[in-house]
């Protein structure tokens, strides 16, 4: 079979401009999914998903694109290869330009999943100037940008305590990252990412991973926040954050299942997906976002955890990459 990989490839960049890309592949990650693929099909081609991205895939008329494209600019960027892809008739792996789109932007996300009775942190939207907190929350209470992934506008001063802090970060997401602001409740219990493979009825859960707070330097707030996994955990020196398996009552892991699986339905998720949960001080989960384009960083040592939790389940990162095409061949009947 004829591969492409649909990606943007992350160039080196200067420190200040490190957040802007901090969702894009390096040419690691890139060149081990492309070995991964050729251990299986006869050519594999790599497609920068840049403008030129459309005739370049017209001209190759690839038999399946492994589509990792994270896109540029606006709340629709993940959508854009799928679109293109679909209009040129091209089979891709993962999920199609509306559920990427939905997930990324986490007001529709967390509206589906309520609509669906998924419990998801409380919350209000400021559009453009702060005018008070929302009835019935109180502090603390966690601020983000409302579409944006790889923890980014997720800073340690995320977590606010009083009506001056939130006041100031929201006021820094809006003219920062020019979106609204989402601002959350803070669940004060432990947090889990759940990995998925599959469709339908066949949907597979690996292992569970916990994210371990209590590693991170002392002073830090207890979020995955920008600092956490992009600052404090380095590969050359690996914060031990990560519990996979995590420790889990046959309750709680039944309970982050379901979680897991009605989530990727209720928002039409395809092939794969990675899916945040946190619990509140009672215990009770709560499902923070989902990944429908999860990072897949090939060494271990830079605690992806979707590859994280492959590699618990005994899949290698060949096998996790070939998984993903062989899902989606078989979603195509092909």
């Amino acid at each position: 079979m004829r591969i492409a990989i649909t990606c943007n490839i992350k160039e080196e960049v200067p420190p200040h401009l490190e957040e802007c890309y901090a969702e894009w592949d390096d040419h690691e990650t890139i060149e081990s999914v492309k070995n991964a693929l050729l251990e299986k099909h006869e050519e594999v081609f790599i497609v920068n998903a840049d403008r030129r991205a459309p005739r370049r895939l017209e001209e190759l008329r690839p038999e399946m694109v492994f589509n990792m494209a994270e896109g540029m600019g606006g709340d629709s960027r993940e959508s854009f290869i799928p679109a293109v892809l679909e209009l040129l008739g091209i089979p891709y792996t993962g999920s199609s330009p509306l559920t990427l789109g939905l997930c990324l932007n986490k007001l529709r996300a967390k509206q589906i999943l309520s609509c669906y009775g998924i419990p998801t942190p409380r919350y209000f939207v400021v559009e453009r100037e702060y005018r008070g907190i929302k009835e019935g929350l109180d502090f603390p209470l966690i601020v983000k940008p409302i579409h944006e992934g790889s923890s980014k506008g997720i800073r340690n001063n995320s977590l606010v305590r009083n009506e001056e802090e939130l006041r100031e970060r929201v006021h820094t997401v809006i003219s920062t990252y020019h979106q609204p602001a989402l601002v959350e409740e803070y669940l004060s219990g432990r947090e889990f990412t759940v990995a998925l493979l599959g469709n339908e009825d066949q949907i597979r859960v690996l292992p569970i991973v916990e994210i371990d707070y209590s590693t991170i330097p002392e002073g830090a707030n207890p979020i995955y926040s920008y600092e956490a996994k992009w600052v404090f955990d380095r590969p050359e020196n690996p914060l031990d954050i990560f519990r996979c398996p995590a420790d889990l009552d046959d309750e709680l892991y039944r309970t982050l299942c379901q979680l897991a699986v009605d989530s990727f339905r209720a928002l039409g998720v395809r092939d794969w997906c990675r899916i945040d949960i946190r619990c509140d001080g009672s215990g009770r989960p709560h499902v923070l976002e989902l990944n429908p384009l999860p990072g897949i960083l090939p060494a271990p040592e830079c605690n992806s955890c979707f590859p994280k939790a492959a590699r618990a389940a005994g899949l290698s990162f060949s096998e996790l990459v070939n998984t993903v095409v062989d899902i989606a061949r078989k979603r195509y009947g092909i």
